[in-house]
């Protein structure tokens, strides 16, 4: 497995740096990971002051300050590294950098030494979310875990983002360890009732009787998940299911992953109805908003 790593020496980032230094069956097996990290340019008047030899000094000095201690942290847990940096702004080197890469993952913290931290992501980890295609695992201040087997959600909802999802989880099995405990999220509406909207919400009901709308939700159920338990069996991956049931399917993943302590919720970045303009459909980005799980949110090309 490669995996493509932008650090820059934050909190969060020497936490996405941890996550991966835990993940023991991964890095039992050939894993090559590329550490990168973005120096924003001296400006033109002070660079030509100071000269070529000093600026390019000064670049590489503060550089090394997240790329040596990262490149440390993993060489100790087995991996196979490499460390670089690149002169430019994040938004016109990184999005570059992501998509000529042949990386099978790109891991970040959600937020850097500028983010702040009320916005669900910061700006680093919104320009690669929103400009590459490829699974991006998010670290967002969570503890991290301290055994191999995680606790792992998947959200699904029957799109094929969903099944993209379960597609990774059964390829890189290894990167949630040896015996995970993986369990489905699905989130069916609540057919008994409706919101009406207007100046002031309503509930009315829908008059469907009880057992026709459980006869439906069953049926969602089962053609949501089935695919799904088909992919991870192709992995030896057996899941349990969770079957919720709400207006509001965002609120109701981010709730669960609290209670059951999930250390990683995978989610597909887009779904059922989501604008492919932003970097997160509108569940991904409740979730995102609600919890602290770390996320891996798979968008395929």
């Amino acid at each position: 497995m490669r995996i493509l790593m932008p650090v820059d020496g934050s909190e969060y980032s020497k936490a996405a740096v941890a996550f991966i230094a835990s993940r023991e069956t991964l890095l039992k097996k050939p894993t090559e990971i590329e550490l990168i990290n973005v120096q924003y340019p001296v400006p033109p008047r002070a660079a030509r002051a100071l000269g070529k030899e000093i600026v390019e000094s000064w670049h590489e000095a503060e550089a090394a300050k997240a790329l040596k201690s990262a490149a440390k942290a993993l060489e100790r847990a087995g991996a196979n590294t490499t460390a670089r940096y690149v002169v430019g702004t994040v938004a016109h080197e990184l999005p570059s950098i992501v998509a000529n890469d042949r990386a099978d993952l790109i891991v970040m913290g959600s937020h850097g030494h500028t983010g702040l931290k009320k916005l669900v992501l910061g700006s680093v980890a919104s320009t690669v979310a929103v400009s590459c295609t490829k699974p991006l695992l998010v670290v967002r201040g969570a503890p991290v875990p301290k055994r191999d087997s995680l606790r792992l959600g998947i959200a699904v909802d029957g799109s094929p983002y969903g099944l993209a999802v379960a597609r990774f989880v059964a390829l890189h099995h290894d990167l949630f360890g040896a015996s995970p405990s993986v369990s489905l999220i699905h989130v069916v509406p609540d057919l008994t009732k409706i919101t009406v909207p207007g100046w002031i919400e309503r509930e009315v009901p829908t008059g469907i009787k009880p057992e026709q709308v459980e006869a439906m939700q069953k049926a969602a159920f089962e053609n949501v998940f089935r695919p799904v338990h088909e992919l991870l069996a192709t992995a030896g991956i057996s899941a349990t299911e969770v079957r919720l049931v709400g207006q509001a399917p965002g609120d109701a993943i981010a709730a669960q992953a609290t209670k059951s302590r999930l250390d990683l919720l995978a989610l597909g970045s887009l779904g059922f109805g989501a604008s492919r303009q932003g970097p997160m459909g509108s569940v991904a980005t409740r979730v995102a908003a609600q919890c602290r799980t770390a996320l891996l949110l798979v968008r395929e090309k």
